[in-house]
């Protein structure tokens, strides 16, 4: 990761980082990925479940994309980018699939990750890499420049039409990022408070990707409730010190 990516990023709240894994490593990535997406719930029962299909935490079970997301060299890209932070730990990793056509999936509505978060800092960011080419039109991310900057702006994905755009109109007062062609193994990351989002996949064929979540390894528990951490016997005000969130890098 270059100098002008760290401050292109501090600068915007993502950045584009391309050949983040080579060719032949992102082939087998995807073929393991649409194993597990064929098998998963297509329940559309949320609004979250209408933009995109989902596999969680797949590094706990699959080998390939623990050691993707466990990478000590990862670990430090993400430490280097969030600013002030000794470490990170992993927070979550995922497969995303947003289906094509009519009966696919529609928008990813403009959001911000932290929210719903159980943590006392928001000093988080997201890998979204590419394990197909996602060109601009089958729904790669976009983002508003520098709204990290504008702090917790509330939650998206609890009420139809009720997105970040529609709660804070001025953010469109702010640069939107220019639609991204993703080449396999190319990868965005954006911080836990930038304003993002996805149009629907015009494509002929799924786009997919695999993320994975690192955030300050100092963090404390909240006790804030979320599906993820509740009844893991966290202490409030206390570290995560706990095995779902192992620290992979200390600056």
């Amino acid at each position: 990761m270059t100098d002008h990516e760290v401050e292109f990023f501090k600068e915007n709240g993502w950045v584009l980082l391309p050949r983040l894994v080579g060719p032949g490593r992102v082939d087998g990535l995807r073929d393991r990925a649409l194993g597990y997406l064929r098998t998963r719930s297509r329940e559309r029962a949320t609004l979250v479940d209408q933009a995109f299909g989902q596999s969680r935490d797949i590094a706990e079970s699959d080998e390939a994309f623990h050691d993707l997301a466990f990478d000590a060299a990862m670990g430090r890209c993400a430490t280097r980018l969030l600013h002030g932070v000794r470490g990170v730990r992993v927070q979550v990793t995922n497969l995303l699939i947003k289906e094509p056509g009519d009966d696919g999936h529609g928008a990813t509505e403009f959001h911000q990750d932290f929210p719903w978060m159980p943590m006392d800092r928001s000093a988080m960011l997201t890998v979204w890499l590419a394990l197909a080419d996602v060109p601009a039109g089958m729904g790669s991310l976009r983002f508003y420049n520098g709204s990290h900057r504008h702090g917790v702006l509330g939650r998206s994905f609890t009420r139809d039409g009720d997105d970040q755009l529609t709660q804070h109109p001025w953010l469109k007062e702010l640069e939107l990022s220019p639609p991204l062609d993703l080449r396999a193994g190319d990868a965005t990351v954006h911080h836990a408070l930038t304003v993002h989002g996805a149009g629907a996949n015009r494509g002929d064929t799924p786009r997919l990707s695999f993320t994975v979540t690192y955030f300050d390894a100092d963090a404390l528990y909240t006790g804030t409730p979320y599906k993820q951490t509740d009844g893991l016997g966290l202490q409030v005000n206390a570290p995560f010190d706990h095995p779902r969130f192992p620290v992979v890098s200390h600056a």
